[in-house]
Protein backbone atom coordinates (compact mmCIF):
# COMPACT_ATOMS: atom_id res chain seq x y z
CA UNK A 1 0.00 0.00 0.00
CA UNK A 2 1.47 3.37 -1.02
CA UNK A 3 -0.63 6.38 -1.94
CA UNK A 4 -4.36 6.63 -1.44
CA UNK A 5 -4.85 6.11 -5.16
CA UNK A 6 -2.79 2.92 -5.05
CA UNK A 7 -4.26 1.21 -2.01
CA UNK A 8 -7.86 2.37 -1.76
CA UNK A 9 -9.03 0.45 -4.84
CA UNK A 10 -7.13 -2.76 -4.08
CA UNK A 11 -9.55 -5.69 -3.79
CA UNK A 12 -10.56 -7.21 -0.49
CA UNK A 13 -9.02 -10.45 0.64
CA UNK A 14 -11.43 -13.17 -0.52
CA UNK A 15 -13.40 -15.14 2.02
CA UNK A 16 -11.91 -18.53 2.88
CA UNK A 17 -14.61 -20.80 1.47
CA UNK A 18 -12.92 -23.96 2.75
CA UNK A 19 -12.96 -22.64 6.32
CA UNK A 20 -16.55 -21.49 5.85
CA UNK A 21 -17.59 -24.94 4.64
CA UNK A 22 -15.79 -26.64 7.53
CA UNK A 23 -17.44 -24.32 10.05
CA UNK A 24 -20.87 -24.95 8.56
CA UNK A 25 -20.28 -28.71 8.63
CA UNK A 26 -19.27 -28.46 12.28
CA UNK A 27 -22.42 -26.50 13.14
CA UNK A 28 -24.46 -29.27 11.53
CA UNK A 29 -22.87 -31.83 13.87
CA UNK A 30 -23.29 -29.96 17.17
CA UNK A 31 -25.79 -31.26 19.71
CA UNK A 32 -28.74 -29.06 18.80
CA UNK A 33 -31.43 -28.93 16.15
CA UNK A 34 -30.13 -27.37 12.91
CA UNK A 35 -30.32 -23.58 13.11
CA UNK A 36 -31.38 -23.59 16.77
CA UNK A 37 -28.76 -20.98 17.71
CA UNK A 38 -29.94 -18.66 14.94
CA UNK A 39 -27.67 -15.73 14.22
CA UNK A 40 -25.00 -17.07 16.57
CA UNK A 41 -24.42 -19.87 14.08
CA UNK A 42 -24.27 -17.47 11.13
CA UNK A 43 -21.82 -15.21 12.98
CA UNK A 44 -19.47 -18.09 13.80
CA UNK A 45 -19.52 -19.33 10.20
CA UNK A 46 -18.91 -15.85 8.78
CA UNK A 47 -16.05 -15.22 11.20
CA UNK A 48 -14.52 -18.55 10.16
CA UNK A 49 -14.60 -17.43 6.53
CA UNK A 50 -13.09 -14.06 7.42
CA UNK A 51 -10.33 -15.46 9.63
CA UNK A 52 -9.58 -18.49 7.49
CA UNK A 53 -10.02 -21.05 10.25
CA UNK A 54 -12.75 -23.48 11.21
CA UNK A 55 -12.71 -22.27 14.83
CA UNK A 56 -12.73 -18.45 14.81
CA UNK A 57 -11.84 -16.34 17.83
CA UNK A 58 -12.26 -12.68 18.80
CA UNK A 59 -10.28 -12.55 22.03
CA UNK A 60 -7.88 -9.84 20.74
CA UNK A 61 -9.86 -6.70 19.88
CA UNK A 62 -8.57 -3.30 18.82
CA UNK A 63 -10.78 -0.23 19.21
CA UNK A 64 -9.60 2.89 17.38
CA UNK A 65 -11.53 6.09 18.11
CA UNK A 66 -11.04 8.84 15.51
CA UNK A 67 -11.84 12.42 16.50
CA UNK A 68 -12.08 15.72 14.66
CA UNK A 69 -14.04 18.94 14.56
CA UNK A 70 -16.55 20.00 11.90
CA UNK A 71 -16.85 23.45 10.36
CA UNK A 72 -20.59 22.98 9.92
CA UNK A 73 -20.95 23.34 13.70
CA UNK A 74 -21.15 27.12 13.15
CA UNK A 75 -24.58 26.52 11.59
CA UNK A 76 -25.97 25.64 15.06
CA UNK A 77 -26.67 22.01 14.23
CA UNK A 78 -25.57 20.55 17.58
CA UNK A 79 -26.92 20.86 21.10
CA UNK A 80 -23.36 20.87 22.49
CA UNK A 81 -20.54 23.38 21.92
CA UNK A 82 -17.61 22.47 19.69
CA UNK A 83 -15.22 22.52 22.65
CA UNK A 84 -16.68 19.14 23.66
CA UNK A 85 -14.70 17.35 20.92
CA UNK A 86 -11.36 18.25 22.50
CA UNK A 87 -12.71 17.67 26.00
CA UNK A 88 -13.91 14.21 25.07
CA UNK A 89 -10.55 13.31 23.54
CA UNK A 90 -9.05 14.00 26.96
CA UNK A 91 -11.81 11.96 28.59
CA UNK A 92 -11.07 8.99 26.32
CA UNK A 93 -7.39 9.16 27.19
CA UNK A 94 -8.11 9.41 30.94
CA UNK A 95 -10.39 6.39 30.77
CA UNK A 96 -13.63 8.12 31.73
CA UNK A 97 -15.68 7.73 28.54
CA UNK A 98 -18.11 4.89 27.85
CA UNK A 99 -15.81 3.34 25.26
CA UNK A 100 -12.91 3.53 27.71
CA UNK A 101 -14.88 1.58 30.31
CA UNK A 102 -16.05 -0.96 27.75
CA UNK A 103 -12.54 -1.46 26.39
CA UNK A 104 -11.20 -2.18 29.87
CA UNK A 105 -13.98 -4.65 30.56
CA UNK A 106 -13.36 -6.43 27.24
CA UNK A 107 -9.58 -6.32 27.75
CA UNK A 108 -9.44 -4.65 24.33
CA UNK A 109 -6.72 -2.33 23.08
CA UNK A 110 -8.04 1.24 22.89
CA UNK A 111 -6.34 3.99 20.94
CA UNK A 112 -7.50 7.57 20.37
CA UNK A 113 -6.52 9.42 17.19
CA UNK A 114 -6.87 13.21 17.12
CA UNK A 115 -7.25 14.15 13.46
CA UNK A 116 -7.83 17.84 14.01
CA UNK A 117 -9.73 19.94 16.50
CA UNK A 118 -10.31 23.68 16.25
CA UNK A 119 -7.88 24.22 19.13
CA UNK A 120 -4.66 22.24 18.77
CA UNK A 121 -3.78 20.81 22.18
CA UNK A 122 -0.62 19.22 20.79
CA UNK A 123 0.74 15.83 21.73
CA UNK A 124 -0.81 14.30 24.85
CA UNK A 125 -0.33 10.98 26.65
CA UNK A 126 -2.68 8.33 25.32
CA UNK A 127 -3.54 10.22 22.11
CA UNK A 128 -2.12 9.73 18.63
CA UNK A 129 -1.72 13.22 17.20
CA UNK A 130 -2.41 13.17 13.42
CA UNK A 131 -3.52 16.72 12.76
CA UNK A 132 -5.03 17.31 9.33
CA UNK A 133 -6.29 20.83 10.07
CA UNK A 134 -8.35 22.84 12.53
CA UNK A 135 -11.38 20.72 11.82
CA UNK A 136 -13.10 20.50 8.46
CA UNK A 137 -14.45 23.46 6.52
CA UNK A 138 -18.17 24.26 6.69
CA UNK A 139 -19.77 21.76 4.31
CA UNK A 140 -22.79 24.03 3.95
CA UNK A 141 -20.55 26.66 2.29
CA UNK A 142 -17.65 24.74 0.68
CA UNK A 143 -16.04 21.31 0.46
CA UNK A 144 -15.39 19.91 3.92
CA UNK A 145 -11.90 18.67 3.05
CA UNK A 146 -9.15 19.26 0.55
CA UNK A 147 -7.90 16.30 -1.49
CA UNK A 148 -4.80 16.14 0.71
CA UNK A 149 -6.88 16.12 3.90
CA UNK A 150 -9.13 13.36 2.57
CA UNK A 151 -6.12 11.25 1.61
CA UNK A 152 -4.62 11.87 5.05
CA UNK A 153 -7.81 10.82 6.81
CA UNK A 154 -8.16 7.66 4.72
CA UNK A 155 -4.53 6.80 5.46
CA UNK A 156 -5.07 7.40 9.18
CA UNK A 157 -7.77 4.75 9.10
CA UNK A 158 -5.56 2.33 7.21
CA UNK A 159 -2.66 2.98 9.60
CA UNK A 160 -4.85 2.08 12.58
CA UNK A 161 -5.70 -1.24 10.94
CA UNK A 162 -2.03 -1.88 10.20
CA UNK A 163 -1.32 -1.36 13.90
CA UNK A 164 -4.13 -3.77 14.72
CA UNK A 165 -2.67 -6.34 12.34
CA UNK A 166 0.80 -5.97 13.86
CA UNK A 167 -0.69 -6.55 17.33
CA UNK A 168 -2.49 -9.71 16.19
CA UNK A 169 -5.99 -8.27 16.51
CA UNK A 170 -8.78 -10.67 15.61
CA UNK A 171 -11.45 -7.95 15.42
CA UNK A 172 -11.37 -4.23 14.65
CA UNK A 173 -13.82 -1.64 15.96
CA UNK A 174 -13.78 1.95 14.75
CA UNK A 175 -15.24 4.70 16.91
CA UNK A 176 -15.74 8.41 16.32
CA UNK A 177 -16.09 11.71 18.12
CA UNK A 178 -16.79 15.12 16.62
CA UNK A 179 -19.43 17.71 17.46
CA UNK A 180 -21.77 18.12 14.44
CA UNK A 181 -20.70 14.81 12.90
CA UNK A 182 -24.28 13.54 12.70
CA UNK A 183 -24.87 16.44 10.29
CA UNK A 184 -21.93 15.36 8.12
CA UNK A 185 -22.96 11.70 8.29
CA UNK A 186 -26.55 12.53 7.37
CA UNK A 187 -25.49 14.66 4.42
CA UNK A 188 -23.22 11.87 3.20
CA UNK A 189 -25.94 9.25 3.67
CA UNK A 190 -28.41 11.40 1.72
CA UNK A 191 -25.92 11.78 -1.12
CA UNK A 192 -25.23 8.04 -1.29
CA UNK A 193 -28.81 6.79 -0.88
CA UNK A 194 -30.86 9.54 -2.50
CA UNK A 195 -32.92 9.93 0.68
CA UNK A 196 -34.13 13.36 1.76
CA UNK A 197 -32.55 15.22 4.72
CA UNK A 198 -35.99 15.45 6.33
CA UNK A 199 -36.23 11.64 6.42
CA UNK A 200 -32.73 10.99 7.78
CA UNK A 201 -31.93 13.93 10.07
CA UNK A 202 -32.12 13.13 13.78
CA UNK A 203 -31.45 14.69 17.18
CA UNK A 204 -27.77 13.78 17.35
CA UNK A 205 -26.55 15.17 20.68
CA UNK A 206 -30.09 16.06 21.73
CA UNK A 207 -31.70 18.59 19.38
CA UNK A 208 -35.39 19.32 19.76
CA UNK A 209 -37.80 19.13 16.81
CA UNK A 210 -37.04 22.69 15.70
CA UNK A 211 -33.33 21.93 15.88
CA UNK A 212 -33.73 18.76 13.79
CA UNK A 213 -35.71 20.71 11.18
CA UNK A 214 -32.96 23.35 11.04
CA UNK A 215 -30.33 20.63 10.66
CA UNK A 216 -32.29 19.16 7.74
CA UNK A 217 -32.43 22.59 6.08
CA UNK A 218 -28.66 23.04 6.44
CA UNK A 219 -28.09 19.59 4.92
CA UNK A 220 -30.49 20.30 2.06
CA UNK A 221 -28.55 23.48 1.29
CA UNK A 222 -25.27 21.56 1.31
CA UNK A 223 -26.61 18.87 -1.00
CA UNK A 224 -27.78 21.49 -3.47
CA UNK A 225 -24.41 23.26 -3.31
CA UNK A 226 -22.40 20.09 -3.97
CA UNK A 227 -24.91 18.25 -6.18
CA UNK A 228 -22.85 18.37 -9.43
CA UNK A 229 -20.07 16.33 -7.75
CA UNK A 230 -21.97 13.79 -5.66
CA UNK A 231 -22.14 11.00 -8.24
CA UNK A 232 -18.49 10.27 -7.40
CA UNK A 233 -18.47 8.61 -3.93
CA UNK A 234 -14.93 9.71 -3.10
CA UNK A 235 -15.85 13.29 -3.95
CA UNK A 236 -19.05 13.00 -1.90
CA UNK A 237 -16.94 11.92 1.07
CA UNK A 238 -14.51 14.81 0.54
CA UNK A 239 -17.23 17.43 0.27
CA UNK A 240 -19.68 16.21 2.91
CA UNK A 241 -17.74 14.02 5.33
CA UNK A 242 -15.42 14.64 8.22
CA UNK A 243 -11.90 13.66 9.15
CA UNK A 244 -13.14 10.88 11.44
CA UNK A 245 -15.76 9.65 8.97
CA UNK A 246 -13.16 9.38 6.20
CA UNK A 247 -10.75 7.65 8.60
CA UNK A 248 -13.42 5.08 9.41
CA UNK A 249 -14.03 4.51 5.69
CA UNK A 250 -10.31 3.98 5.14
CA UNK A 251 -10.15 1.61 8.11
CA UNK A 252 -13.04 -0.51 6.87
CA UNK A 253 -11.50 -0.85 3.43
CA UNK A 254 -8.12 -1.75 4.94
CA UNK A 255 -9.75 -4.35 7.20
CA UNK A 256 -11.22 -6.03 4.14
CA UNK A 257 -7.91 -5.93 2.29
CA UNK A 258 -5.99 -7.39 5.25
CA UNK A 259 -8.55 -9.98 6.25
CA UNK A 260 -9.41 -8.50 9.66
CA UNK A 261 -13.11 -8.61 10.57
CA UNK A 262 -14.55 -5.16 11.25
CA UNK A 263 -17.49 -4.70 13.61
CA UNK A 264 -19.39 -1.60 12.50
CA UNK A 265 -20.91 0.66 15.15
CA UNK A 266 -23.94 2.93 14.73
CA UNK A 267 -25.18 5.65 12.38
CA UNK A 268 -21.98 7.59 11.77
CA UNK A 269 -19.84 4.48 11.46
CA UNK A 270 -22.39 2.95 9.09
CA UNK A 271 -22.43 6.09 6.94
CA UNK A 272 -18.64 5.73 6.71
CA UNK A 273 -19.09 2.07 5.77
CA UNK A 274 -21.57 3.09 3.07
CA UNK A 275 -18.97 5.44 1.63
CA UNK A 276 -16.32 2.72 1.85
CA UNK A 277 -18.58 0.29 0.00
CA UNK A 278 -19.25 2.85 -2.71
CA UNK A 279 -15.52 3.55 -3.12
CA UNK A 280 -14.43 -0.12 -2.93
CA UNK A 281 -17.41 -2.49 -3.32
CA UNK A 282 -15.33 -5.60 -2.55
CA UNK A 283 -14.81 -4.45 1.03
CA UNK A 284 -18.42 -5.08 2.14
CA UNK A 285 -18.03 -8.83 2.73
CA UNK A 286 -15.61 -8.33 5.63
CA UNK A 287 -17.94 -6.43 7.95
CA UNK A 288 -20.31 -7.32 10.75
CA UNK A 289 -22.90 -4.83 12.03
CA UNK A 290 -23.26 -4.41 15.77
CA UNK A 291 -26.54 -2.64 16.47
CA UNK A 292 -29.47 -0.60 15.21
CA UNK A 293 -29.01 3.00 16.37
CA UNK A 294 -31.84 5.16 17.66
CA UNK A 295 -30.82 7.81 15.10
CA UNK A 296 -33.61 7.76 12.47
CA UNK A 297 -31.22 7.69 9.51
CA UNK A 298 -29.53 4.48 10.56
CA UNK A 299 -32.27 2.17 9.33
CA UNK A 300 -31.99 3.61 5.81
CA UNK A 301 -28.21 3.26 5.81
CA UNK A 302 -28.40 -0.34 7.03
CA UNK A 303 -30.91 -1.07 4.29
CA UNK A 304 -28.53 0.35 1.68
CA UNK A 305 -25.76 -1.85 3.08
CA UNK A 306 -28.03 -4.93 3.17
CA UNK A 307 -26.95 -5.21 6.79
CA UNK A 308 -28.61 -7.07 9.65
CA UNK A 309 -27.43 -5.69 13.01
CA UNK A 310 -26.89 -8.01 15.95
CA UNK A 311 -28.51 -5.82 18.64
CA UNK A 312 -31.26 -3.25 19.00
CA UNK A 313 -30.86 -1.47 22.33
CA UNK A 314 -31.79 2.11 21.45
CA UNK A 315 -28.15 3.23 21.58
CA UNK A 316 -26.96 6.45 19.92
CA UNK A 317 -23.76 7.38 21.72
CA UNK A 318 -21.17 6.60 19.08
CA UNK A 319 -17.52 6.24 20.14
CA UNK A 320 -17.68 2.60 18.99
CA UNK A 321 -19.70 1.86 22.13
CA UNK A 322 -22.48 -0.13 20.47
CA UNK A 323 -19.92 -2.31 18.69
CA UNK A 324 -18.07 -2.89 21.96
CA UNK A 325 -21.34 -3.97 23.62
CA UNK A 326 -21.77 -6.60 20.87
CA UNK A 327 -18.31 -8.16 21.37
CA UNK A 328 -19.44 -10.57 24.13
CA UNK A 329 -22.09 -11.86 21.74
CA UNK A 330 -19.42 -12.62 19.12
CA UNK A 331 -17.25 -14.28 21.74
CA UNK A 332 -20.14 -16.46 22.88
CA UNK A 333 -20.85 -17.44 19.27
CA UNK A 334 -17.22 -18.54 18.90
CA UNK A 335 -17.17 -20.41 22.24
CA UNK A 336 -20.37 -22.28 21.43
CA UNK A 337 -19.03 -23.15 17.99
CA UNK A 338 -15.72 -24.44 19.36
CA UNK A 339 -16.76 -26.12 22.62
CA UNK A 340 -20.17 -27.72 22.13
CA UNK A 341 -19.99 -31.47 21.67
CA UNK A 342 -20.88 -33.08 18.39
CA UNK A 343 -23.52 -35.79 18.26
CA UNK A 344 -20.79 -38.41 17.93
CA UNK A 345 -18.79 -37.04 20.87
CA UNK A 346 -21.82 -36.87 23.14
CA UNK A 347 -23.37 -40.16 22.08
CA UNK A 348 -26.58 -38.36 21.20
CA UNK A 349 -28.77 -39.60 18.38
CA UNK A 350 -29.01 -37.33 15.39
CA UNK A 351 -32.18 -36.11 13.71
CA UNK A 352 -34.07 -38.86 11.91
CA UNK A 353 -33.93 -38.69 8.13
Amino acid sequence: MNTAEDWIASPAQPLDLQAKSAARARQDQLTKPPGALGELEAVAIHLAALQGRELPCVDRVQISVFAGDHGVAVENVSAFPQAVTLEMIANFARGGAAISVLARELQATLEVIDLGTVVDAGARPGVIHTRLGAGTANLAREAAMSDAQLDGALRAGRDAVLRAQAAGAELFIGGEMGIANTTAATALACALTGASPQSLAGPGTGLDRAGVNHKAEVIAHALKLHQPYLSNPREALRRLGGFEIAALAGAYIACAQLGIPALIDGFIASAAALAAQAINPSSRSSWLFAHASAEPGHARVLEALHAKPLLNLGLRLGEGSGAAVAVPLLRLACVLHANMATFAQAGVSEKSA
